[in-house]
């Protein structure tokens, strides 16, 4: 059983893009990279505005999971009014800093644990949470954790891997894998290049960050429903992200968006508190 503090070994050593980016970590080219990726691969091309809550000048932002402050800058850059980074590691709370002061964007970052956060009740308007819970070994107790620091009627963003069509049919779909990866499909970085053989789904998801990374999992829409409703009412569910930079030929920009909206391997909602 892995513990939190072999998730906070394995990403203290492998931050988020470190090993993938052609540049050092801490870098400005290193986190313009960064951006275009996550914009390209996660997003289709486009940045989805459903993700950042309205009215920012009132509202008080959690960036949990902030990894290496992608969302803590484009919240500061947009002008919200206060944001505050956590991360469960040091070297994400560092590199947080510096992508800010790169940026001209004044937030807090603090390192925290997302199932024990050290803040107060009812202390944020808005948590944004992309891509952190299915790492944890309580993600219940992590969303717990989210509601707690909202005040009633705040709002979250939460995202997780998603269990897709692909990784569902993974069995059958297994043999064009391999055919992918003879054509020079990979993903870079971190002992994932044969990511394709694999004959698990769940060892894709849990390798996707990286060879030895403790804790990936993808949850079903219900799964994920079931996890959020005690605490929250679902206002919106959809998806995002297919990574098209693994594939061996470049895509065309509206079929990766069809794919991205309708076969992504993230799952997102959109939460307010109960």
């Amino acid at each position: 059983m892995k513990t939190i503090d072999d998730v906070k070994q394995f990403w203290e050593s492998n931050p988020l893009w470190q090993g993938e980016s052609r540049f050092e970590a801490g870098t400005r080219p290193f986190f313009e990279e960064h951006r275009a990726v996550i914009v390209e691969d996660c997003f289709a091309g486009s940045m989805d505005e459903r993700l950042f809550p309205s009215e920012p000048e009132r509202q008080r932002v959690l960036d949990l999971g902030c990894g290496i402050g992608f969302w803590t800058v484009e919240f500061g850059l947009r002008g919200y009014r206060e944001v505050t980074a956590a991360d469960l590691t040091e070297r994400a709370v560092e590199l947080t800093r510096v992508r800010c002061a790169l940026y001209n964007v004044h937030a807090a970052a603090v390192r925290a644990d997302a199932e024990h956060l050290p803040f107060g009740d009812n202390s944020f308007t808005h948590v944004n949470c992309q891509g952190v819970i299915h790492h944890t070994p309580a993600p219940g107790v992590a969303i717990a954790e989210i509601a707690r620091v909202l005040e009633p009627g705040g709002t979250a963003s939460v995202s997780v891997y998603y269990r897709n069509l692909p990784l569902r049919l993974w069995p059958v779909l297994r043999p064009l894998g391999g055919l992918a990866l003879r054509a020079g499909a990979a993903l870079r970085g971190r002992r994932r290049e044969g990511i394709f053989a694999l004959h698990d789904a769940d060892e894709i998801v849990r390798t996707y960050d990286g060879a030895d990374n403790p804790i990936g999992i993808a949850l079903t829409r219900d799964e994920f429903r079931q996890l959020l409703q005690p605490h929250f009412e679902i206002v919106d569910m959809f998806l995002h992200f297919f990574p098209a930079r693994t594939l061996p030929v470049r895509i065309p920009r509206r079929l990766h968006a069809f794919l991205d909206r309708v076969c992504g391997f993230m799952i997102y909602a959109s939460l307010r508190r109960r």
